[in-house]
């Protein structure tokens, strides 16, 4: 009888071994995000995406599954400052088991007025949105400045290891390998821009999603929409954005690769300019597409932009 317990005891001890190995399930607001709690997680994560490649955010509606994801999961990261509304919804619904993190905690915003765009983040901007006069909102988009992507690093660290105790030490290591990889991005965009006479560093895009990206490396972002890719620009403010770009001949225009092109091509064909082609601001590209992960997708957005607004050919 001795032996045969024996026998049995590896048996029952494999299942139980498996549990303990099994990846951390994360679900993340959107694709940019992912990325970054990839890097930080590694083989120790799982990662659900809710809002994918090549999707506005902002635009999102949610699906039976995405409330099932975040039901699941161990812990769920968003960005917030208002990017993700419909996610404050979609968690009332599912009830998630896990924690819930926002990755720009300890993030002061940049504000902007987002009631002259028609800027909509939510119910509080839909009560107001016939408010007249500006009305000062934040602006999400904080992973445009490099210098504020150590914080979302940290977040995540955080969350990772308050979830997965064991695993804190490698998150660590990750985070702070991940961290020095972007402060030598950070150089390199100072390095790039710096080459651009100042004059020339004004740049024209479907939405403001760019605003920290400007302000931290001294380049105008210009935008028919305003925060948000919801509604239509005025015809005057497009027609006023037209005659800038005509008069301070600024020669990059660009797309975004998850908003709709109608309105940047029609501004490029009137002002007599070329689009000089597809920038990333709010969502990563396809695996196989020119900006899969955060880094890549800086780096792809930088190629474009420099040559464009010194207006090499």
């Amino acid at each position: 009888m001795q032996r045969r317990a024996l026998l049995v005891l590896p048996i029952l001890a494999v299942p139980t071994l498996a549990r303990a190995q099994a990846p951390l399930a994360v679900t993340v607001s959107f694709s940019i995000l992912a990325d970054m709690v990839r890097q930080i997680g590694g083989a120790r994560v799982t990662v659900t995406t809710i809002v994918g490649p090549d999707v506005d955010s902002h635009a999102f509606q949610a699906r039976p599954s995405d409330a099932a994801s975040l039901r699941n999961a161990a812990l769920v990261l968003r960005n917030g400052l208002g990017f993700e509304p419909w996610l404050d919804r979609l968690l009332a619904a599912a009830s998630p088991r896990g924690q819930v993190v926002t990755l720009t905690e300890g993030i002061t915003p940049r504000l902007m007025d987002g009631h002259a765009h028609g800027h909509d983040h939510g119910g509080a901007a839909r009560r107001q949105q016939h408010h007249v006069g500006p009305r000062q909102v934040p602006d999400p988009h904080a992973w445009q400045d490099l210098r504020l992507v150590p914080v979302y690093l940290r977040n995540i660290e955080a969350g990772l290891s308050a979830a997965d105790a064991p695993g804190a030490a490698t998150y660590r290591a990750n985070a702070q390998a991940y961290a020095a990889r972007i402060e030598a991005l950070d150089a390199r965009v100072r390095t790039q821009i710096g080459t651009v006479p100042e004059a020339r560093r004004k740049i024209i895009t479907n939405h403001d999603a760019f605003g920290y990206f400007a302000a931290a490396y001294g380049v105008t972002m210009l935008a028919p929409q305003g925060l948000s890719t919801h509604g239509e620009p005025s015809a005057a403010a497009l027609g006023g954005l037209i005659r800038q770009a005509r008069a301070e001949s600024i020669s990059a225009i660009f797309l975004e690769n998850a908003s709709n092109p109608a309105i940047i091509e029609r501004l490029a064909r009137e002002a007599g300019m070329r689009v000089r082609g597809r920038l990333y601001a709010d969502a990563l590209s396809a695996p196989t597409g020119p900006a899969p992960t955060f880094e890549a997708m800086v780096r792809h957005n930088l190629g474009l932009m420099v040559p464009a607004m010194r207006g090499d050919a």
